[in-house]
Parts: structure tokens; sequence; C-alpha cells
């Protein structure tokens, strides 16, 4: 994003961005955006807040574009086609058979507005989450700027992009999450941004709890419970039975 001549310097465009990416130009009358830290969210351009009308869309080069990509909700990925940053909901994953029994969905997310990441610290969590051999989602964004998949490697021209927010999401089989807990944990001392995870799997019938509960409580690992009730408006595509 840029800022033209037309600026009157007012600041009301300041607070308006997520990352703090506006600030004060170099003769001080001004406006500018730093864009090394701009993700491309466009959210000061759609806020309408300038009087003067001054922002200015910047033609989005490769790897650049993929901050338009990633951050701004109106931008679809051309991996995926999806607005998002990543599968169509998480939530869903039950209709669409991806929950597996004996397995856990997982959606790591790297940044907030206020903070952003860059791919660079991705690539820390994707490197260790693969050492686990865990089961990229082939659907996701992510997935798809790897060079190796069994490694974690993302494409060397990505690393040094920053994004609002990128998720990261995979399986692993329920018996294997504290493994996943101490290797997100390790990570987390080495990037530069905060990053989240979240854990799905159904209910079975005649469970009274699912087994990725006893398994975090018998592990002294902290998790705010969550949950969702499907009514019957759709019906997965596979048994969650048939995956193995």
């Amino acid at each position: 994003m840029h800022i033209n001549q037309q600026c009157i310097g007012c600041r009301q465009c300041w607070p308006v961005c997520p990352v703090g990416a506006i600030g004060a130009a170099a003769d001080g009358h001004h406006s500018e955006v730093n864009l090394d830290r701009c993700v491309e969210c466009s959210a000061c351009l759609r806020s309408r807040v300038c009087p003067v009308n001054a922002f200015e869309p910047q033609e989005l080069p490769w790897p650049r574009s993929l901050r338009s990509a990633f951050s701004d909700v109106l931008s679809p990925h051309k991996s995926t086609g999806v607005l998002g940053r990543g599968t169509e909901e998480m939530k869903t994953n039950d209709v669409t058979g991806r929950l597996r029994a004996g397995f856990v969905n997982v959606a790591v997310e790297l940044g907030r507005p206020g903070i952003s990441a860059s791919f660079e610290d991705v690539q820390t969590v994707t490197r260790a989450l693969a050492r686990l051999d865990v089961e990229f989602q082939k659907e996701n964004p992510v997935t798809s700027l790897f060079t190796n998949d069994r490694n974690g490697d993302l494409n060397p021209e990505v690393l040094g992009e920053r994004v609002l927010s990128a998720l990261v999401e995979f399986e692993i089989p329920v018996s294997r999450v504290p493994e996943l807990v101490e290797a997100l944990e390790e990570a987390g001392k080495t990037v530069d941004t905060v990053f989240s995870a979240a854990l799905a799997e159904p209910i079975r019938p005649g469970e009274s709890e699912p087994e990725l509960i006893q398994i975090l409580e018998e592990n002294g690992i902290f998790y705010r419970p969550n949950g969702k009730t499907n009514v019957g408006l759709g019906k997965p595509f596979l048994p969650v039975e048939a995956a193995s």
C-alpha cells in the first residue's frame, strides 16, 4: 500500500493499521507506509478514514502478493481459490470426512493483529512439526509453499514476507499430542511472533469424553474447551471409520 502526495498529515489512518505500519514521513508533514511491516491487508483503504483518499494500492508481484493473500480477507489464495488462511473451516471437517478415528486435526495459527508473522517464523514451526511426521493438510495455502513437506522447508523466496497471520493445518494420532505440545513449546522459544494451536476430535457415539481431553488432562496440558454439534445439516462424504 502507498500513500500519495495528497496526504495532509492528519494521522487519522494511523490507528487503523492492524500492524502499526503507518507513521510519519521524513518531512514530518505527511504519513507513509512502512513497506517492510505492511502486510497488504487493505484495512487502511477499506476503512475510508482518509479525508483526501490518499491511499493507493500497489501492484504486488510475487512473493509480496502472498502478503495480500494471507492478510486481506477479500483476496483468495491462488493455490486453493478459498478466501481465508486455511482450508474451508476446520469446523466442517466432520462433514468432509477429514476427522479420522484415532487422529486429531490441528491448526497452528501464527501471528495476530498488532504482531503479524513472517514465513521464516512459519518455517520454524513447520520444521518442528515435520520431525513428528505429521500429515500436512494438502488443501492448506501454507502447504502449497513447501519445497519439501517431509522436512517442513518453505520456498526460500517467501521467507522474508510478513502476513497478518498464517495457519498450518495437519493431523496427528491422538496418542502423540504430548509430543506435539513439546515440539511447539520448543519452537516457540525461537519465533518472533505468537501462535496458538486448535485441536479437533469428534465425540463418537457412546463416548462420554473425547480421548483427546483425557490425554491433555493426564499430561497437565492447559486447554480451553470448545464444541460444536452436528445437527444433521450435512453428512460425511466418507464414513469417519473408513479411514485408518
